[in-house]
C-alpha cells in the first residue's frame, strides 16, 4: 500500500484532531493564503456584513475567533465554542465573549437558547453534519437565523491537484471528509430550516510567489514533505507562475441562511 494514500478509515472528527487540538498554526497558515483574494473585501468582512445586529449570538466551531474583528457587536450577547483547548484560549481574548469548550454535535444548551447560529467552515470536522443541523436547530429560537459557510466541489482545484502531481495522494483536505459541499448542504438545512438561500462570495485568489502555496500544502500534510517532495512542489507552482503571472487558484465559497421555523 502508498504510504501516502489517503487514509480513508480516518473519521471526520479524528482528522480535526489531528489539525487542530494542539496548534493553531495549521488554520492560520490556510487562512494566510487567503491574504491573496482578488475580492477587496475579505471573507470575514463579508460575513459580518451578513449578520444581525444584536440577540444571543453562537458560533460553533469558531476557530481563533477573526470574525469578530470586523463585527460591530451592539447589543449582541456572544458565545463562542470550539473543541480544541488552543483554539479556546484564543477566543478568550474576544472581549465580553462567553468560551465554551465543547462537541459541536452535542451542544450543551437549552433548546431555544439563541437567535443566531453561525457555523462558520466547520461542518467538515463532524461526523454526522446532518444530525448537527438538527442540534442547531434545536438551539435556535423559533424565527432565528442560522448562517453555515461551505465550500464548492471545485474550490482549491489547482492545489488539490499539486498533491497527486509530486506523488503525495494525501495532501488534500477533503480526504477524510464526506459530501459536506455546496452543493449538498442547503439540500440538508432544508429538513430544519425554512427560507434556505446561497449567496456565493466572489473572487479567486492570485498567489504571487510558490511560499504561500507550500506552507498551505505542509499544513495540511499529515506527514511533513521531503526535500524532493517540496522541491518538486515549488517546480510546478512557479512554472504556473512564470506561465500567468501568478498562480491562480479558484475560490468556490458560499454563505447559506436559513431560518428556524
Amino acid at each position: 500500500m502508498d504510504r501516502y494514500a489517503p487514509a480513508v478509515t480516518v473519521s471526520p472528527s479524528a482528522r480535526a484532531v489531528q489539525q487542530y487540538a494542539t496548534t493553531a498554526a495549521n488554520l492560520t497558515a490556510r487562512m494566510a493564503l487567503h491574504t491573496y483574494r482578488t475580492n477587496p473585501e475579505d471573507w470575514f468582512t463579508f460575513v459580518a456584513a451578513r449578520l444581525p445586529a444584536g440577540g444571543d449570538v453562537l458560533e460553533v466551531g469558531a476557530g481563533t475567533g477573526a470574525l469578530w474583528s470586523r463585527v460591530d457587536r451592539g447589543g449582541m450577547r456572544l458565545t463562542l465554542t470550539d473543541f480544541s483547548p488552543v483554539m479556546c484560549e484564543r477566543l478568550r481574548a474576544v472581549d465580553g465573549a462567553t468560551v465554551l469548550q465543547c462537541d459541536a454535535a452535542e451542544l450543551p444548551f437549552p433548546a431555544a437558547s439563541f437567535d443566531t447560529l453561525i457555523a462558520n467552515h466547520m461542518l467538515y470536522h463532524l461526523d454526522d453534519p446532518r444530525a448537527a443541523l438538527a442540534g442547531f436547530a434545536r438551539v435556535l429560537r423559533p424565527g432565528g437565523r442560522i448562517l453555515v459557510a461551505v465550500n464548492g466541489r471545485d474550490h482549491h482545484t489547482e492545489i488539490t491537484a499539486l498533491g497527486p502531481a509530486i506523488g503525495r495522494p494525501d495532501l488534500v483536505l477533503s480526504a477524510a471528509r464526506h459530501d459536506v459541499t455546496a452543493e449538498t448542504v442547503p439540500l440538508w438545512m432544508a429538513d430544519h430550516f425554512d427560507a434556505v438561500t446561497t449567496e456565493r462570495y466572489p473572487g479567486a485568489i492570485e498567489v504571487p510567489s510558490p511560499e504561500p502555496v507550500l506552507a498551505f500544502l505542509a499544513s495540511i500534510a499529515a506527514e511533513p514533505l521531503t526535500a524532493a517532495e517540496e522541491a518538486a512542489a515549488r517546480k510546478l507552482i512557479e512554472a504556473r507562475i512564470a506561465a500567468d503571472g501568478v498562480f491562480h487558484i479558484r475560490r468556490h465559497t458560499v454563505l447559506i441562511s436559513a431560518v428556524r421555523p
